[in-house]
């Protein structure tokens, strides 16, 4: 899907996202309510793990968008912490009974969100899809690094045991990987995300930044880590290249860049080939 969202506000949005070409579903999922927008990364379920619910990441992500669209409308004054915790609660009741949502494979995603505050802008990062923003005389990456940080520590843990050894089986070593990693999922000492506990929330990465004075945000890109990877996988571009592309260009070509990186088999750190990818930016009044 690309396209441009045309808002009330003084904010222009363009957007783009795209579905691995060698999956059905898009797990990304991206969207506009008024003043608020946002993408959402589902957790693909490696092959051969179950979950303990009847669904999917792709019903988790849309279930959770319209969840976090409702709960803005519903409390537009309330803090996007606030909103997204009332938005996962609901999501938990939306499995109607079904799953077991104490399953640590439960579907999940991570949250970006921006929201125009008239002469501020508030946003939420929980997991893996970064903000990128341009304040004039600095491009900034807010993150969110715990999954980055609990995934290098289980791959120590891994290579110190058994099934890390070098003649360990692979798939071994994977399967054990995508174990430790769900026991540290929504843990303190581990990563959040969003999935069936809305204290997750709680947890993410929070901030606000001006529309006004000489450090005001100018744009600003929320990315899935299917789009980021054009700078932290693929080292296509920096920080600030990858905005004046969308700025220029238009998602569609990031994504584009991407998706040729992917099939010259650049990547490195992936387990699979290609990754659901989206982008969006943010014009601010001025630009």
């Amino acid at each position: 899907m690309t396209g441009s969202l045309r808002p009330r506000s003084p904010m222009r949005v363009s957007v783009a996202t795209d579905p691995a070409p060698d999956q059905l579903e898009n797990e990304d999922q991206v969207f506009q309510y008024g003043e608020l927008v946002g993408v959402l990364d589902g957790a693909t379920v490696p092959e051969g793990f179950e979950t303990g619910c009847v669904h999917g990441p792709a019903w988790y992500v849309r279930q959770l968008a319209a969840r976090i669209g409702l709960a803005a409308a519903r409390r537009p004054a309330a803090t996007l912490m606030g909103n997204l915790a009332a938005a996962i609660l609901a999501v938990r009741a939306d499995h109607d009974g079904q799953c077991d949502l104490d399953h640590p494979g439960t579907p999940s995603s991570t949250v970006c969100l921006l929201r125009h505050g008239g002469d501020h802008v508030d946003y939420l990062i929980l997991c893996d899809s970064p903000l990128v923003v341009d304040l004039g005389d600095e491009v900034r990456v807010i993150s969110d690094d715990r999954l980055v940080a609990a995934m290098a520590e289980l791959r120590q843990t891994a290579a110190s045991g058994p099934v890390g050894s070098a003649d360990a089986d692979p798939a071994t070593r994977f399967h054990r990987s995508v174990l430790l990693q769900r026991q540290q999922m929504n843990q303190t000492h581990g990563y959040w995300v969003a999935a069936a506990n809305p204290d997750a929330a709680y947890h993410a990465v929070t901030g606000t930044f001006p529309l006004t004075g000489p450090g005001r945000i100018r744009r600003a890109a929320l990315l899935t880590d299917g789009a980021s990877a054009a700078v932290e996988e693929f080292a296509l571009l920096d920080w600030a290249g990858l905005l004046d592309i969308l700025s220029r260009h238009g998602p569609d070509e990031l994504i584009r860049r991407v998706r040729r990186a992917e099939e010259d088999g650049r990547g490195r750190r992936r387990h699979k080939a290609y990754d659901d990818a989206s982008a969006v930016l943010c014009h601010f009044d001025g630009d």
